[in-house]
């Protein structure tokens, strides 16, 4: 090697990152009126990351996230959208989210993806920090931040139409994820009548980010993703939460060729309880959507049951399960996470979205859940309306939300996305 020269050199590579300021008000809760400062919350976040080649066949990939509500907290709000902040006690007074003790809430920044790949043949090894897709393990990306990993896996594409994975999963840095510090005991207890989202942070960060073991220790996944039958996407997940839970996903989508728009879903899933839980009684769910698309329009109907007798609730396992972890059940509703997923749950969603083109984009969205176990998440009726347009880099969402939940009364949320894309 001549004097001067590299191992290797950085190729194409790509900068990129967004800056958010998202802002929700809602008339829930005792006293409250919409706009009022102690019934709104509101943050900005950062992200940046680059990606590129180190070698032929080995690529990179960094972001990095910072949050501050740039002192609004203690001016135009009192909460904070995400729940990733650091506070400053000052004095030894923890912060009072409704801001009568006038505490600031700190800034927080940490890296949420620092991973390597490389690619040989077919075969593609990633390793590092990054986020995850998965059923029921997953980076929730509704937030102003998302949830992050420090993970291994393998992706194989030498079967024809077919994608194997496999994952280990050894940390994250999701609020509370299943089977940490869990006690077995007061696993049933599912908050009722608090798990849905509040204007006090979100359920998807932890503080400054900070990542911990997940799950106490760790988990596998396998999956096999097929797409012979070609209108037909099957694919089947196992999880192994070491000492917490087996878990199963089975899930087809299938474009019908009699009708053309017209789709069709089942999803199946089964979290079996171990180890701390043993002796916890499994959580089941079945789904079925049936959506049609025309040009501009699409529309879906989705129906979901989950069965009486479980504890977890089919949903997120690397956020608050037992909360408000957001699942990928069809019937999902667009605000208020912790509800379909959870036993003895029956739901319904209606979705209609229209691309108006140069107009904006809108969206209408219907979900109904009825839960006649007390000690579940309990009953909850929600419509929410979107608008978004794209101004240039900067995009724009608006929101309603009419929600209805068991034992609290009818509320009205506003909501206000910016996102300037770079």
């Amino acid at each position: 090697m001549l004097l001067g020269t590299s191992a290797f050199a950085l190729d194409n590579v790509k900068v990129s990152g967004d800056a958010k300021l998202f802002y929700t008000t809602s008339d829930r809760g005792a006293n409250l009126d919409l706009f009022d400062k102690d019934a709104s919350a509101a943050d900005t976040a950062l992200r940046i990351g680059a990606t590129g080649d180190l070698l032929k066949g080995v690529s990179f990939g960094v972001t990095g996230y910072a949050v501050s509500t740039l002192g609004l907290e203690n001016n135009l709000v009192s909460n904070t959208w995400t729940g990733a902040h650091g506070v400053a006690t000052g004095n030894g007074a923890s912060f009072d989210p409704l801001g009568t003790n006038g505490l600031q809430v700190d800034d927080a920044s940490w890296m949420g993806e620092a991973w390597v790949a490389a690619t040989v043949a077919k075969t593609t090894v990633k390793l590092g920090r990054m986020e995850i897709d998965s059923p029921l393990a997953f980076s929730e990306k509704w937030s102003i931040v998302p949830n992050t990993f420090d993970a291994a896996l393998v992706i194989n594409q030498d079967l024809p139409d077919t994608t194997l994975v496999g994952a280990w999963v050894g940390k994250g840095n999701g609020v509370n994820p299943l089977g940490r510090d869990l006690d077995p005991n007061t696993a049933g207890v599912q908050n009722k009548g608090t798990i849905n989202h509040t204007p006090i942070g979100d359920n998807v960060v932890g503080t400054a980010g900070k990542f911990n073991t997940f799950m106490n220790g760790g988990a596998y996944a396998f999956a096999a993703v097929n797409n012979s039958f070609k209108p037909l996407t099957a694919q089947a997940w196992y999880y192994n939460v070491v000492n917490v839970a087996n878990a199963y996903w089975l899930q087809g989508d299938i474009n019908c060729r009699l009708v053309p728009g017209l789709t069709i879903g089942l999803q199946y899933a089964d979290m079996a309880p171990k180890g701390v839980l043993e002796g916890v009684k499994d959580s089941k769910a079945y789904a079925l959507k049936v959506g049609y698309g025309i040009d501009a329009l699409k529309v879906s109907a989705a129906y979901s049951s989950t069965d009486k007798d479980g504890t977890l609730k089919v949903a997120n396992v690397a956020t608050d399960n037992l909360a408000a972890a957001q699942s990928k059940l069809y019937t999902e509703a667009w605000w208020d996470y912790g509800y379909v997923g959870a036993p003895d749950a029956t739901s319904m969603n209606l979705t209609a979205e229209y691309d108006a083109k140069n107009l904006a984009k809108f969206g209408a969205y219907y979900t109904n859940v009825s839960n006649g176990a007390a000690a579940n998440a309990g009953d909850m009726n929600e419509l929410a309306v979107t608008a978004t347009k794209s101004f240039g880099p900067l995009d724009v969402t608006a929101a309603y939300i009419n929600e209805k939940h068991d034992g609290l009364k009818r509320a009205n949320t506003v909501q206000a996305y910016l996102t300037l894309n770079f």
